[in-house]
Protein backbone atom coordinates (compact mmCIF):
# COMPACT_ATOMS: atom_id res chain seq x y z
CA UNK A 1 0.00 0.00 0.00
CA UNK A 2 1.29 3.48 -0.90
CA UNK A 3 2.21 5.84 1.94
CA UNK A 4 1.02 9.13 0.45
CA UNK A 5 -0.76 10.63 -2.54
CA UNK A 6 -0.25 13.83 -4.49
CA UNK A 7 -3.72 14.35 -5.95
CA UNK A 8 -2.95 17.01 -8.58
CA UNK A 9 0.39 17.95 -10.18
CA UNK A 10 -0.08 21.56 -9.01
CA UNK A 11 -0.55 20.58 -5.34
CA UNK A 12 1.95 21.77 -2.74
CA UNK A 13 0.79 19.23 -0.15
CA UNK A 14 0.40 15.45 -0.19
CA UNK A 15 -2.16 13.33 1.67
CA UNK A 16 -0.99 10.58 4.01
CA UNK A 17 -2.58 7.28 2.93
CA UNK A 18 -1.37 5.64 6.14
CA UNK A 19 0.01 7.05 9.39
CA UNK A 20 3.35 8.74 8.70
CA UNK A 21 5.94 8.84 11.48
CA UNK A 22 8.42 11.59 12.30
CA UNK A 23 11.68 11.21 10.42
CA UNK A 24 10.21 9.28 7.47
CA UNK A 25 11.50 10.47 4.09
CA UNK A 26 9.03 10.84 1.24
CA UNK A 27 10.17 10.95 -2.38
CA UNK A 28 7.76 13.30 -4.17
CA UNK A 29 8.45 14.06 -7.84
CA UNK A 30 12.15 13.46 -7.27
CA UNK A 31 12.31 15.68 -4.18
CA UNK A 32 13.02 14.23 -0.74
CA UNK A 33 10.69 15.48 2.00
CA UNK A 34 11.39 14.57 5.61
CA UNK A 35 8.27 14.29 7.78
CA UNK A 36 8.83 16.55 10.81
CA UNK A 37 6.11 15.11 13.08
CA UNK A 38 3.70 12.19 13.22
CA UNK A 39 0.91 12.73 10.67
CA UNK A 40 -2.33 10.67 10.81
CA UNK A 41 -3.73 8.98 7.73
CA UNK A 42 -5.93 11.32 5.66
CA UNK A 43 -4.00 14.43 6.72
CA UNK A 44 -1.70 16.68 4.72
CA UNK A 45 2.08 17.14 4.65
CA UNK A 46 3.73 20.32 3.33
CA UNK A 47 5.90 19.81 0.25
CA UNK A 48 7.54 23.23 0.58
CA UNK A 49 8.18 26.04 3.00
CA UNK A 50 5.14 28.34 3.19
CA UNK A 51 5.31 31.99 4.10
CA UNK A 52 2.50 33.43 6.20
CA UNK A 53 -0.46 34.18 3.91
CA UNK A 54 0.71 31.88 1.09
CA UNK A 55 -1.93 29.66 -0.51
CA UNK A 56 -2.05 25.94 0.24
CA UNK A 57 -3.04 23.99 -2.90
CA UNK A 58 -4.86 20.62 -2.96
CA UNK A 59 -6.92 19.11 -5.82
CA UNK A 60 -5.20 21.76 -7.96
CA UNK A 61 -7.01 24.63 -6.18
CA UNK A 62 -6.26 26.78 -3.11
CA UNK A 63 -7.85 25.35 0.03
CA UNK A 64 -6.82 28.32 2.19
CA UNK A 65 -3.69 30.15 3.22
CA UNK A 66 -0.99 29.68 5.82
CA UNK A 67 -1.80 31.29 9.20
CA UNK A 68 1.93 31.37 9.89
CA UNK A 69 5.11 30.12 8.29
CA UNK A 70 4.94 26.35 7.65
CA UNK A 71 8.05 24.23 7.11
CA UNK A 72 8.46 21.57 4.46
CA UNK A 73 7.48 18.21 5.98
CA UNK A 74 5.20 19.78 8.59
CA UNK A 75 1.69 18.49 9.29
CA UNK A 76 -0.78 20.88 7.60
CA UNK A 77 -4.09 21.16 9.45
CA UNK A 78 -6.68 23.62 10.77
CA UNK A 79 -4.15 24.98 13.28
CA UNK A 80 -1.83 26.41 10.66
CA UNK A 81 -4.08 27.19 7.65
CA UNK A 82 -7.16 29.39 7.32
CA UNK A 83 -9.98 29.64 4.78
CA UNK A 84 -9.89 32.22 1.98
CA UNK A 85 -13.70 32.47 1.96
CA UNK A 86 -15.46 35.70 2.89
CA UNK A 87 -18.91 37.02 2.00
CA UNK A 88 -20.70 37.33 -1.33
CA UNK A 89 -18.87 37.20 -4.65
CA UNK A 90 -19.56 38.21 -8.23
CA UNK A 91 -19.14 35.45 -10.79
CA UNK A 92 -18.52 35.26 -14.54
CA UNK A 93 -19.68 32.41 -16.76
CA UNK A 94 -16.82 30.57 -18.48
CA UNK A 95 -18.49 27.46 -19.90
CA UNK A 96 -16.35 24.38 -20.27
CA UNK A 97 -16.57 21.86 -23.08
CA UNK A 98 -17.78 18.61 -21.49
CA UNK A 99 -17.48 15.50 -23.63
CA UNK A 100 -17.78 12.22 -21.78
CA UNK A 101 -17.49 9.10 -23.91
CA UNK A 102 -19.57 6.64 -21.92
CA UNK A 103 -21.60 4.06 -23.84
CA UNK A 104 -25.31 3.49 -23.26
CA UNK A 105 -25.40 -0.13 -22.07
CA UNK A 106 -29.23 -0.35 -22.16
CA UNK A 107 -29.34 -1.79 -18.65
CA UNK A 108 -32.55 -2.23 -16.69
CA UNK A 109 -33.71 -2.64 -13.10
CA UNK A 110 -36.85 -4.15 -11.58
CA UNK A 111 -39.14 -1.36 -10.41
CA UNK A 112 -42.79 -0.57 -9.75
CA UNK A 113 -44.53 1.34 -12.53
CA UNK A 114 -47.08 3.71 -10.93
CA UNK A 115 -50.35 4.93 -12.41
CA UNK A 116 -48.98 8.48 -12.71
CA UNK A 117 -46.10 7.26 -14.91
CA UNK A 118 -43.44 7.35 -12.22
CA UNK A 119 -41.32 4.36 -11.22
CA UNK A 120 -40.54 3.31 -7.65
CA UNK A 121 -37.84 0.97 -6.35
CA UNK A 122 -39.79 0.09 -3.20
CA UNK A 123 -43.43 -0.75 -2.59
CA UNK A 124 -44.12 0.51 0.92
CA UNK A 125 -47.07 1.78 2.94
CA UNK A 126 -46.41 5.20 4.51
CA UNK A 127 -48.28 7.06 7.25
CA UNK A 128 -47.49 10.79 7.10
CA UNK A 129 -48.56 13.33 9.76
CA UNK A 130 -49.49 16.86 8.69
CA UNK A 131 -48.45 18.07 12.15
CA UNK A 132 -46.31 16.82 15.04
CA UNK A 133 -49.32 16.62 17.35
CA UNK A 134 -50.38 13.31 15.74
CA UNK A 135 -46.94 11.67 15.79
CA UNK A 136 -48.13 9.16 18.38
CA UNK A 137 -51.14 8.22 16.28
CA UNK A 138 -49.16 7.61 13.09
CA UNK A 139 -46.57 5.56 14.96
CA UNK A 140 -49.29 3.44 16.56
CA UNK A 141 -50.95 2.91 13.18
CA UNK A 142 -47.69 1.77 11.59
CA UNK A 143 -46.92 -0.59 14.48
CA UNK A 144 -50.39 -2.15 14.40
CA UNK A 145 -50.48 -2.63 10.63
CA UNK A 146 -46.97 -4.08 10.69
CA UNK A 147 -47.92 -6.52 13.45
CA UNK A 148 -51.18 -7.46 11.75
CA UNK A 149 -49.80 -8.03 8.23
CA UNK A 150 -46.12 -8.87 8.83
CA UNK A 151 -45.59 -6.74 5.69
CA UNK A 152 -46.39 -9.76 3.51
CA UNK A 153 -46.28 -8.85 -0.16
CA UNK A 154 -44.81 -5.36 0.34
CA UNK A 155 -41.42 -3.88 1.22
CA UNK A 156 -42.33 -2.19 4.50
CA UNK A 157 -44.74 -0.11 6.58
CA UNK A 158 -43.43 3.15 8.03
CA UNK A 159 -44.58 6.24 9.91
CA UNK A 160 -42.65 9.49 9.49
CA UNK A 161 -43.10 11.67 12.59
CA UNK A 162 -41.81 15.25 12.56
CA UNK A 163 -42.13 18.33 14.78
CA UNK A 164 -43.71 20.78 12.35
CA UNK A 165 -46.98 21.67 10.62
CA UNK A 166 -48.07 24.28 13.18
CA UNK A 167 -46.68 27.46 14.80
CA UNK A 168 -44.80 28.25 11.58
CA UNK A 169 -44.95 31.29 9.32
CA UNK A 170 -44.08 32.23 5.75
CA UNK A 171 -41.36 30.27 3.98
CA UNK A 172 -40.79 28.15 7.07
CA UNK A 173 -44.36 26.84 6.87
CA UNK A 174 -44.05 26.42 3.10
CA UNK A 175 -40.97 24.23 3.56
CA UNK A 176 -42.98 21.81 5.68
CA UNK A 177 -45.86 21.71 3.20
CA UNK A 178 -43.51 21.12 0.27
CA UNK A 179 -41.61 18.23 1.85
CA UNK A 180 -44.83 16.50 2.94
CA UNK A 181 -46.36 17.09 -0.51
CA UNK A 182 -43.28 15.59 -2.13
CA UNK A 183 -43.66 12.49 0.04
CA UNK A 184 -47.29 12.12 -1.10
CA UNK A 185 -46.05 12.02 -4.70
CA UNK A 186 -43.03 9.75 -4.15
CA UNK A 187 -43.19 6.52 -6.19
CA UNK A 188 -41.45 4.39 -3.53
CA UNK A 189 -44.79 4.37 -1.69
CA UNK A 190 -47.45 2.01 -2.99
CA UNK A 191 -50.00 3.52 -0.61
CA UNK A 192 -50.12 6.47 1.80
CA UNK A 193 -52.34 7.59 4.67
CA UNK A 194 -51.98 11.29 5.54
CA UNK A 195 -53.07 11.94 9.14
CA UNK A 196 -54.00 15.41 10.36
CA UNK A 197 -55.24 16.78 13.67
CA UNK A 198 -57.67 19.44 12.46
CA UNK A 199 -56.63 22.69 14.12
CA UNK A 200 -53.04 22.99 12.84
CA UNK A 201 -51.65 25.68 10.53
CA UNK A 202 -51.17 22.96 7.92
CA UNK A 203 -54.92 22.36 7.57
CA UNK A 204 -55.50 18.89 6.06
CA UNK A 205 -58.05 20.06 3.46
CA UNK A 206 -55.81 22.94 2.37
CA UNK A 207 -52.80 20.61 2.28
CA UNK A 208 -54.76 18.14 0.13
CA UNK A 209 -55.38 20.92 -2.39
CA UNK A 210 -51.71 21.93 -2.15
CA UNK A 211 -50.75 18.39 -3.24
CA UNK A 212 -52.43 18.91 -6.61
CA UNK A 213 -53.16 15.82 -8.70
CA UNK A 214 -52.33 12.67 -6.77
CA UNK A 215 -53.15 8.95 -6.89
CA UNK A 216 -56.54 9.14 -5.16
CA UNK A 217 -56.90 5.36 -4.96
CA UNK A 218 -53.54 5.06 -3.18
CA UNK A 219 -53.45 8.23 -1.04
CA UNK A 220 -56.08 8.82 1.67
CA UNK A 221 -56.54 11.60 4.24
CA UNK A 222 -57.80 11.33 7.84
CA UNK A 223 -58.53 14.29 10.15
CA UNK A 224 -58.37 12.98 13.71
CA UNK A 225 -60.62 15.62 15.31
CA UNK A 226 -63.37 14.82 12.81
CA UNK A 227 -63.36 11.07 13.49
CA UNK A 228 -66.19 9.89 15.71
CA UNK A 229 -64.72 7.56 18.31
CA UNK A 230 -61.31 5.88 18.08
CA UNK A 231 -59.19 7.50 15.36
CA UNK A 232 -56.71 4.58 15.43
CA UNK A 233 -59.43 2.05 14.60
CA UNK A 234 -60.71 4.36 11.87
CA UNK A 235 -57.20 4.70 10.47
CA UNK A 236 -56.69 0.94 10.53
CA UNK A 237 -59.78 0.42 8.36
CA UNK A 238 -58.34 2.79 5.76
CA UNK A 239 -54.89 1.22 5.97
CA UNK A 240 -56.19 -2.31 5.49
CA UNK A 241 -57.76 -1.23 2.20
CA UNK A 242 -54.60 0.57 1.09
CA UNK A 243 -52.44 -2.40 2.06
CA UNK A 244 -54.62 -4.77 0.03
CA UNK A 245 -54.08 -2.60 -3.06
CA UNK A 246 -50.33 -2.17 -2.55
CA UNK A 247 -49.61 -5.87 -2.11
CA UNK A 248 -50.92 -6.53 -5.62
CA UNK A 249 -48.17 -4.40 -7.20
CA UNK A 250 -45.42 -6.27 -9.03
CA UNK A 251 -41.92 -5.38 -10.18
CA UNK A 252 -41.33 -5.02 -13.92
CA UNK A 253 -38.27 -4.36 -16.06
CA UNK A 254 -37.54 -0.63 -16.26
CA UNK A 255 -34.78 1.18 -18.21
CA UNK A 256 -31.93 2.50 -16.08
CA UNK A 257 -32.80 5.94 -17.49
CA UNK A 258 -35.70 6.01 -14.97
CA UNK A 259 -33.38 5.83 -11.95
CA UNK A 260 -32.94 9.02 -9.87
CA UNK A 261 -30.10 9.10 -7.36
CA UNK A 262 -29.16 11.63 -4.66
CA UNK A 263 -25.49 12.38 -3.91
CA UNK A 264 -24.56 13.16 -0.30
CA UNK A 265 -21.59 12.98 2.07
CA UNK A 266 -21.27 13.25 5.84
CA UNK A 267 -18.63 12.60 8.44
CA UNK A 268 -16.07 13.20 5.70
CA UNK A 269 -12.34 12.65 6.08
CA UNK A 270 -9.15 13.15 4.11
CA UNK A 271 -9.95 10.15 1.94
CA UNK A 272 -13.40 11.38 0.88
CA UNK A 273 -12.05 13.34 -2.09
CA UNK A 274 -9.72 10.48 -3.06
CA UNK A 275 -11.90 7.35 -2.92
CA UNK A 276 -15.66 7.46 -2.27
CA UNK A 277 -16.54 10.87 -3.72
CA UNK A 278 -14.68 10.32 -7.02
CA UNK A 279 -16.35 6.89 -7.20
CA UNK A 280 -19.78 8.53 -6.89
CA UNK A 281 -18.69 11.07 -9.50
CA UNK A 282 -17.86 8.31 -11.98
CA UNK A 283 -21.16 6.59 -11.19
CA UNK A 284 -23.03 9.88 -11.64
CA UNK A 285 -21.48 10.36 -15.08
CA UNK A 286 -22.31 6.76 -15.97
CA UNK A 287 -25.95 7.06 -14.88
CA UNK A 288 -26.38 10.37 -16.70
CA UNK A 289 -24.95 8.75 -19.85
CA UNK A 290 -27.64 6.06 -19.53
CA UNK A 291 -30.28 8.81 -19.52
CA UNK A 292 -30.71 8.75 -15.72
CA UNK A 293 -30.66 11.50 -13.12
CA UNK A 294 -28.38 12.48 -10.25
CA UNK A 295 -28.79 15.31 -7.74
CA UNK A 296 -26.06 17.13 -5.78
CA UNK A 297 -26.97 19.23 -2.73
CA UNK A 298 -25.30 20.59 0.45
CA UNK A 299 -24.92 24.12 -0.91
CA UNK A 300 -22.73 25.43 1.97
CA UNK A 301 -20.30 22.63 1.14
CA UNK A 302 -19.98 23.93 -2.41
CA UNK A 303 -18.42 27.18 -1.16
CA UNK A 304 -14.89 27.29 -2.56
CA UNK A 305 -15.66 24.92 -5.44
CA UNK A 306 -18.76 26.64 -6.79
CA UNK A 307 -17.10 28.06 -9.92
CA UNK A 308 -16.37 24.51 -11.09
CA UNK A 309 -20.09 23.78 -11.03
CA UNK A 310 -21.06 27.16 -12.48
CA UNK A 311 -18.84 26.71 -15.52
CA UNK A 312 -20.38 23.29 -16.15
CA UNK A 313 -23.89 24.75 -16.43
CA UNK A 314 -25.48 23.89 -19.77
CA UNK A 315 -26.56 27.50 -20.46
CA UNK A 316 -26.56 31.08 -19.15
CA UNK A 317 -29.88 30.67 -17.37
CA UNK A 318 -28.63 27.71 -15.33
CA UNK A 319 -25.47 29.66 -14.53
CA UNK A 320 -27.59 32.52 -13.15
CA UNK A 321 -29.65 30.06 -11.11
CA UNK A 322 -26.49 28.48 -9.68
CA UNK A 323 -25.09 31.90 -8.73
CA UNK A 324 -28.37 32.59 -6.91
CA UNK A 325 -28.20 29.15 -5.28
CA UNK A 326 -24.78 29.96 -3.82
CA UNK A 327 -25.29 33.61 -2.89
CA UNK A 328 -28.74 33.05 -1.38
CA UNK A 329 -27.22 30.53 1.01
CA UNK A 330 -24.32 32.87 1.81
CA UNK A 331 -26.83 35.61 2.59
CA UNK A 332 -28.66 33.16 4.86
CA UNK A 333 -25.44 32.64 6.81
CA UNK A 334 -24.57 36.33 6.94
CA UNK A 335 -28.10 37.35 7.98
CA UNK A 336 -27.65 35.23 11.10
CA UNK A 337 -24.25 36.75 11.85
CA UNK A 338 -22.36 33.61 10.82
CA UNK A 339 -19.28 33.56 8.55
CA UNK A 340 -19.67 31.60 5.30
CA UNK A 341 -16.56 29.55 6.10
CA UNK A 342 -17.81 28.22 9.47
CA UNK A 343 -17.08 24.63 8.54
CA UNK A 344 -15.70 21.86 8.64
CA UNK A 345 -17.01 20.00 11.67
CA UNK A 346 -14.82 18.58 14.47
CA UNK A 347 -15.15 15.11 12.93
CA UNK A 348 -14.06 16.44 9.53
CA UNK A 349 -11.00 18.08 11.06
CA UNK A 350 -10.07 14.91 12.91
CA UNK A 351 -10.31 13.07 9.59
CA UNK A 352 -7.97 15.44 7.77
CA UNK A 353 -10.17 18.23 6.35
CA UNK A 354 -8.89 21.64 7.41
CA UNK A 355 -11.00 24.30 5.66
CA UNK A 356 -14.32 24.59 3.87
CA UNK A 357 -12.52 24.78 0.52
CA UNK A 358 -10.73 21.53 1.39
CA UNK A 359 -14.12 19.99 2.12
CA UNK A 360 -15.90 21.49 -0.91
CA UNK A 361 -13.32 20.44 -3.47
CA UNK A 362 -13.68 16.87 -2.24
CA UNK A 363 -17.45 17.09 -1.77
CA UNK A 364 -18.28 18.32 -5.28
CA UNK A 365 -16.42 15.41 -6.87
CA UNK A 366 -19.56 13.34 -6.15
CA UNK A 367 -21.24 14.82 -9.24
CA UNK A 368 -18.50 13.84 -11.69
CA UNK A 369 -17.89 15.93 -14.79
CA UNK A 370 -21.30 16.05 -16.50
CA UNK A 371 -23.05 19.27 -17.46
CA UNK A 372 -25.50 20.75 -14.96
CA UNK A 373 -28.98 20.40 -16.51
CA UNK A 374 -31.21 21.62 -13.67
CA UNK A 375 -31.19 23.76 -10.51
CA UNK A 376 -33.86 23.16 -7.87
CA UNK A 377 -35.05 25.31 -4.95
CA UNK A 378 -35.55 23.52 -1.63
CA UNK A 379 -38.63 21.31 -1.62
CA UNK A 380 -39.14 21.29 -5.39
CA UNK A 381 -39.30 18.11 -7.47
CA UNK A 382 -37.16 17.07 -10.43
CA UNK A 383 -38.22 18.35 -13.83
CA UNK A 384 -35.29 17.38 -16.08
CA UNK A 385 -33.02 14.37 -16.36
CA UNK A 386 -29.26 14.55 -16.02
CA UNK A 387 -27.22 16.23 -13.28
CA UNK A 388 -29.22 18.62 -11.06
CA UNK A 389 -28.20 20.91 -8.19
CA UNK A 390 -30.56 21.20 -5.21
CA UNK A 391 -30.77 23.90 -2.55
CA UNK A 392 -30.42 22.38 0.94
CA UNK A 393 -28.01 22.71 3.88
CA UNK A 394 -25.22 20.29 4.71
CA UNK A 395 -27.02 18.72 7.67
CA UNK A 396 -27.14 15.02 6.88
CA UNK A 397 -30.78 14.17 7.56
CA UNK A 398 -32.17 17.50 6.31
CA UNK A 399 -30.21 17.23 3.05
CA UNK A 400 -30.98 13.54 2.55
CA UNK A 401 -34.70 14.21 3.13
CA UNK A 402 -34.52 17.02 0.56
CA UNK A 403 -32.92 14.66 -1.97
CA UNK A 404 -35.65 12.07 -1.44
CA UNK A 405 -38.27 14.80 -1.70
CA UNK A 406 -36.83 15.96 -5.02
CA UNK A 407 -37.79 12.51 -6.28
CA UNK A 408 -34.59 10.50 -5.77
CA UNK A 409 -35.11 6.76 -5.31
CA UNK A 410 -31.83 6.24 -3.43
CA UNK A 411 -29.41 8.47 -1.55
CA UNK A 412 -25.75 7.51 -2.00
CA UNK A 413 -23.98 8.69 1.15
CA UNK A 414 -20.19 8.71 1.42
CA UNK A 415 -18.58 8.83 4.86
CA UNK A 416 -15.17 8.54 6.43
CA UNK A 417 -16.36 8.59 10.04
CA UNK A 418 -19.54 6.52 9.75
CA UNK A 419 -23.22 7.08 10.47
CA UNK A 420 -26.20 4.72 10.87
CA UNK A 421 -29.17 6.89 9.84
CA UNK A 422 -31.47 6.60 6.85
CA UNK A 423 -34.07 8.88 5.34
CA UNK A 424 -37.34 7.73 3.78
CA UNK A 425 -35.63 6.17 0.75
CA UNK A 426 -32.75 3.64 0.87
CA UNK A 427 -29.69 5.51 2.15
CA UNK A 428 -26.58 3.66 1.02
CA UNK A 429 -23.39 4.28 3.05
CA UNK A 430 -20.13 4.22 1.10
CA UNK A 431 -17.01 4.23 3.27
CA UNK A 432 -13.98 6.23 2.22
CA UNK A 433 -11.56 3.91 4.04
CA UNK A 434 -11.44 0.19 4.73
CA UNK A 435 -10.93 0.61 8.47
CA UNK A 436 -14.41 2.10 8.85
CA UNK A 437 -15.97 -0.64 6.70
CA UNK A 438 -14.37 -3.30 8.91
CA UNK A 439 -15.34 -1.59 12.20
CA UNK A 440 -18.94 -0.81 11.26
CA UNK A 441 -20.24 -3.45 8.82
CA UNK A 442 -23.76 -2.87 10.22
CA UNK A 443 -23.58 0.72 8.91
CA UNK A 444 -21.48 0.51 5.75
CA UNK A 445 -22.97 -0.90 2.55
CA UNK A 446 -19.98 -0.53 0.22
CA UNK A 447 -16.27 -0.01 0.86
CA UNK A 448 -14.53 2.45 -1.48
CA UNK A 449 -11.35 2.32 0.60
CA UNK A 450 -10.00 -0.43 -1.65
CA UNK A 451 -9.31 2.25 -4.28
CA UNK A 452 -6.12 3.31 -2.43
CA UNK A 453 -5.19 -0.29 -1.70
CA UNK A 454 -5.22 -2.76 -4.56
CA UNK A 455 -8.31 -2.32 -6.73
CA UNK A 456 -8.44 -0.17 -9.90
CA UNK A 457 -11.16 2.51 -9.86
CA UNK A 458 -12.81 1.05 -12.99
CA UNK A 459 -13.20 -2.33 -11.29
CA UNK A 460 -14.63 -0.71 -8.15
CA UNK A 461 -17.05 1.31 -10.30
CA UNK A 462 -18.33 -1.85 -11.99
CA UNK A 463 -18.93 -3.56 -8.62
CA UNK A 464 -20.58 -0.43 -7.28
CA UNK A 465 -22.87 0.00 -10.29
CA UNK A 466 -23.97 -3.62 -10.04
CA UNK A 467 -24.67 -3.11 -6.32
CA UNK A 468 -26.75 0.04 -6.88
CA UNK A 469 -28.86 -1.85 -9.42
CA UNK A 470 -29.33 -4.73 -6.96
CA UNK A 471 -30.61 -2.20 -4.40
CA UNK A 472 -32.95 -0.76 -7.03
CA UNK A 473 -34.15 -4.33 -7.59
CA UNK A 474 -35.02 -4.67 -3.91
CA UNK A 475 -31.86 -5.66 -2.02
CA UNK A 476 -31.96 -3.83 1.33
CA UNK A 477 -29.38 -1.32 2.48
CA UNK A 478 -28.20 -1.42 6.09
CA UNK A 479 -30.45 1.44 7.18
CA UNK A 480 -33.40 -0.60 5.90
CA UNK A 481 -32.21 -3.77 7.63
CA UNK A 482 -31.83 -1.81 10.87
CA UNK A 483 -35.24 -0.14 10.54
CA UNK A 484 -33.81 3.40 10.40
CA UNK A 485 -36.27 5.59 8.44
CA UNK A 486 -36.51 9.28 9.34
CA UNK A 487 -37.25 12.72 7.92
CA UNK A 488 -36.02 16.19 8.86
CA UNK A 489 -37.38 19.48 7.50
CA UNK A 490 -35.30 22.64 7.03
CA UNK A 491 -36.22 25.11 9.78
CA UNK A 492 -35.77 28.73 8.63
CA UNK A 493 -38.03 30.95 10.73
CA UNK A 494 -39.57 31.71 14.09
CA UNK A 495 -41.72 29.29 16.06
CA UNK A 496 -44.92 30.85 17.45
Amino acid sequence: MVQFLKINPDDNVVVAIQDLHKGLTLNVDGVSVTVLEDVPAGHKVALKDFAEGENVVKYGYPIGHARRAIKQGEWVNENNIRTNLAGLLSYEYHPVDVRLEIADEHRTFRGYRRSDGQVGIRNEVWIIPTVGCVNGIVQQLADRLREETRCEGIDGIFAFPHNYGCSQLGDDHENTKKILRDMVHHPNAGAILVVGLGCENNQPDVFEQFCGEYRKDRVKFMVSQKVEGDEVEHGMKILRELYALAREDQRVDVPLSELRVGLKCGGSDGFSGITANPLLGMFSDYLVAQGGTTVLTEVPEMFGAETILMNRCANDGLFDQTVALINDFKEYFLSHGEPVGENPSPGNKAGGISTLEDKALGCTQKCGKSLVRGVLPYGERLQVKGLNLLSAPGNDLVASTALASAGCHIVLFTTGRGTPFGTYVPTMKVSTNSGLAHRKPQWIDFNAGVIVEDEPMEQTLKRFTDYVIRVANGEQTNNEKNGYHEIAIFKTGVTL
